[in-house]
């Protein structure tokens, strides 16, 4: 089967499709043909090898750890699925005609391939973002960052927990801010006295997508580091705040609970750019600029 890997740390260039044989789903575990995958920065930011501190990693390594598609082979212990069922979750490799689920849930019918391999990430990210702030119903949350595919999920999901959400991005992408649900400013100086405007009794916490090296600041705007977090600063930690990463926390529930909210239309998934598998390269500089509304897909058939 054709999958994209890379045989060594470095830039877009350094991808490639190989072809290799077809993975077989383990204990626990299932097999789907890929319809799509999702793209995230942590995709290309493991392939530059900013992960190698904490990650082990064996060349070559095949690109994806999300995707959507049609269950072709189930693993031993696994029940309640079957072959021909269409499904999004967690797995390895995924950017391959063929990928290992290892968390999944069924794809609403009313949610395309697309939308559904973007899913996982931004859901899992989003969800443990939010516990691990103290942020509570009725207070107020700044987003740094908050029109990309973690944004877009921070903003929603805050928002069905009753909780008033100001999102920062470029002005371009206010109105889609303003779409779901958020109260938009823009990036750059002035931003604490443009928050005193917008939220006069002040920031409750704070939630760092962009890693621009904005955190001192948003603990200035919070007033308490404990309720800074990000998910993309590596810093974060260094001045008192939280840097959130990890493995997906419950993922059977936050995969079940993103698709009900998805198939009764409470939570959508803007999908700027589609990319064939040939293209993948192109997907991650794309990705890389920073400059993406909602989530990039690759389209694998």
């Amino acid at each position: 089967m054709k999958a994209i890997r890379y045989h060594a740390f470095g830039g877009p260039d350094e991808l490639r499709i190989d072809e290799i044989p077809v993975p077989h789903a383990g204990a626990g575990e299932i097999r789907i043909a890929v319809h799509f995958a999702g793209v995230n920065p942590s995709d290309w930011k493991r392939r530059e090898g900013q992960y190698k501190a904490f990650e082990d990693v064996v060349f070559p390594l095949t690109v994806g750890v999300e995707a959507s598609g049609v269950v072709d082979e189930i693993g031993d212990g696994v029940s309640g699925i079957a072959i021909g069922d269409a499904v999004f979750g967690f797995g390895t490799g995924t950017v391959a005609e063929k990928a290992i689920l290892t968390h999944w849930a069924a794809k609403p019918t009313a949610v395309s391939f697309a939308v559904a391999a973007g899913l996982p990430v931004i859901a899992d990210t989003a969800t443990r973002a939010l516990d691990e702030v103290n942020i509570a119903t009725g207070q107020t949350l700044l987003v740094s960052g908050a029109a990309g595919g973690v944004g877009t999920a921070i903003v929603q999901l805050a928002s069905l927990r009753g909780i008033t959400v100001i999102g920062s991005a470029r002005s371009s992408k206010h109105n889609y801010l303003v779409s779901l649900g958020a109260i938009p400013t823009t990036y750059g100086p002035g931003l604490q006295e443009r928050i005193a405007q917008l939220a006069p009794m002040g920031i409750d916490a704070a939630i760092d997508v962009a890693g621009s090296g904005i955190i001192p600041e948003l603990i200035s705007i919070v007033g308490n580091p404990a309720h800074v977090l990000s998910v993309a600063d590596f810093s974060a930690e260094h001045y008192g705040a939280k840097f959130s990463h990890g493995p997906p926390e419950q993922p059977e529930i936050t995969l079940a609970t993103i698709a009900r909210l998805c198939a009764d239309g409470l939570f959508k998934l803007h999908i700027e750019g589609v990319y064939p598998l040939q293209q993948t390269a192109n997907a991650h500089r794309v990705s890389a600029e920073g400059h993406v509304t909602g989530k990039l897909v690759i389209n694998v058939c």
